[in-house]
């Protein structure tokens, strides 16, 4: 999370450097007032927008310089785990059964014998039943 975070205010930083850093007016002004544009490239006025500009390019410049260093600190030190502070689970218990050894094939479980298809036949002695006709 604190990764996301110092990288959203970099990139903040980088468009703000990127922005103040168009924003000067050249230290060639010569021909750019040769042609009518002297003075009326300074949004700030002659020596006060030069000032604020050079102050707010310094700020971003070292803004964007520990930025940086920060950035590669925490991406050093790898991604964090949520559960990195939390005890392990406890073991769980062995099978009753020990498990097969590796590369064979476990057996299907055993399935009860089918009933027989014949109906039961009664004891001697006791009177058949009438069987249905077909």
């Amino acid at each position: 999370m604190l990764y996301y975070l110092v990288v959203a205010l970099y990139l903040l930083v980088c468009v703000l450097l990127l922005l103040v850093v168009l924003m000067q007016q050249g230290r060639g002004g010569d021909m750019a007032s040769a042609f009518g544009g002297g003075s009326s490239q300074t949004a700030f006025g002659a020596r006060a927008g030069a000032t604020l500009l050079t102050k707010m390019t310094t700020v971003c410049a070292v803004l964007f310089m520990v930025g940086a260093l920060v950035l590669a600190i925490l991406a050093q030190r790898g991604p964090g785990s949520l559960v990195s502070g939390t005890p392990a689970p406890p073991a769980a218990q062995k099978p009753a059964t020990p498990a097969a050894p590796a590369g064979t094939i476990p057996a299907p479980p055993s399935t009860p014998a089918p009933a027989p298809a014949t109906p039961p036949q009664a004891p001697a002695g006791t009177p058949a039943a009438p069987q249905p006709s077909k």
